[in-house]
């Protein structure tokens, strides 16, 4: 299949690029290089420097006519959007619709799209969360995620258009950046790197951070490769089902970090605490049956082989 992935540059939507390519796939590349890097891509990947935005798009799309659109592209961070949700929107929302319409006119068959069951969900009664809760979005994040979910059913009501919505819990592993909440993965391993402390967002009441669901990203590229035939009009959380608070999570980079390094860096063994951020869930989890049962898809990787496996790779790259 021909698929056209956007923000394949960057850290989830390189590694999907990667494994679409290994499957024989053509995969073509859209991405403005704001927080991707051109050495991500994949060089059987044909790629263009385009912002999802822009009018350049339409050519892109008029040239390849790809028949499967894979999502990535997004303005990923909480916090950000709550100072700029203006820019939240503009990116997630109207780069959306210039995409699909540019899909629509050009013949796609489906959309794979990327939300966020670390975000939409809220502050949600239901924990761990399934599919069946209605989300109750607590950012600009998270509303132009949902918002975009609403846009795709009314694209296939009114043309046609397939789609499968992959909602991501906390994804980490080798290509990510510390950027946002989202990369407190690399956040961590960056900060120990450089011999410097991290810090540990929490609330009041729990000293010990928030809780989050945090999956492999080569999990996650199993799951963009199931969606391409699989899991029509439907969304489906991309968890592990299991809570790690902030300080566990760190506790496991930190100890890796030493087995890896030789190091002892005994001052850095806890980082520092803060209060949470604007925007911030105490808690989310999220429960994956409904992937397993209809996808077929489930985490194979646990938390700590995949925090080795990043620092693997991450102590290999340039600093």
């Amino acid at each position: 299949m021909k698929i056209l992935v956007t923000g394949g540059a960057g850290f989830i939507g390189s590694n999907v690029v990667d494994g679409y390519i290994a499957e024989g796939h053509e995969v073509i590349v859209v991405d403005d290089l704001s927080s991707g890097k051109r050495s991500n891509v994949h060089p059987k990947a044909k790629f263009y420097q385009v912002d999802i935005r822009s009018r350049e798009l339409a050519e892109v799309m008029e040239r390849e006519k790809p028949e499967i659109i894979n999502h990535h592209a997004a303005q990923i961070s909480v916090p950000a959007s709550v100072s700029d949700p203006m820019l939240d929107a503009d990116i997630n929302i109207r780069g959306f619709l210039n995409l699909l319409q540019g899909g629509v006119k050009w013949g796609t068959k489906k959309v794979i799209f990327i939300s966020s069951g670390g975000a939409i969900y809220g502050e949600a009664d239901e924990y761990p969360t399934s599919e069946k809760y209605l989300p109750q979005p607590l950012s600009p994040y998270a509303v132009s995620k949902y918002a975009s979910e609403h846009y795709l059913a009314y694209y296939h009501h009114q043309y046609g258009l397939e789609y499968t919505v992959l909602r991501y819990a906390n994804i980490y592993g080798p290509r990510q950046i510390p950027h946002g909440e989202a990369g407190v993965v690399a956040i961590f391993m960056d900060n120990l790197l450089k011999e410097r402390p991290s810090t540990l967002y929490h609330f009041p009441e729990e000293k010990d951070g928030m809780v989050r669901d945090y999956t492999f990203v080569g999990d996650v590229v199993e799951a963009n490769k199931l969606a391409l035939s699989r899991g029509n009009l439907d969304s489906f959380n991309i968890g592990t089902n299991r809570e790690t608070r902030t300080l566990a999570l760190y506790k496991i980079i930190f100890q890796v970090f030493q087995k890896l390094s030789g190091k002892s860096l005994d001052s850095l063994s806890m980082p520092v605490r803060a209060l949470a951020r604007p925007g911030d869930l105490t808690k989310s989890c999220l429960v994956a049956e409904k992937a397993r049962n209809i996808l077929g898809w489930e985490p194979a990787i646990a938390l700590e082989e995949g925090i080795r496996k990043t620092w693997e790779w991450r102590m290999q790259e340039p600093s």
